[in-house]
């Protein structure tokens, strides 16, 4: 069995390793999980892209 093998994963097989994730970690956690993923995958895109907040120069309010 090769890595390119277990990319694509049949439905019943995907169904038995989400129901496994919901057994391991519960119902609530899952979103959390999610929610961390985005956040980071975001965040990632963003250093690549040089949109860091910490290099970019304050902003000043004009009044």
């Amino acid at each position: 069995m090769t890595n390119a093998t277990l990319l694509f994963l049949s439905g019943p097989d995907l169904l038995v390793v989400v129901l496994l994730a919901i057994l391991l970690f519960g119902g609530k956690k899952i979103p959390e999980f999610a929610r961390g993923l985005g956040q980071s995958i975001r965040h990632f895109k963003e250093g690549s892209e040089g949109k860091d907040d910490k290099t970019d120069p304050p902003k000043e309010d004009k009044k």
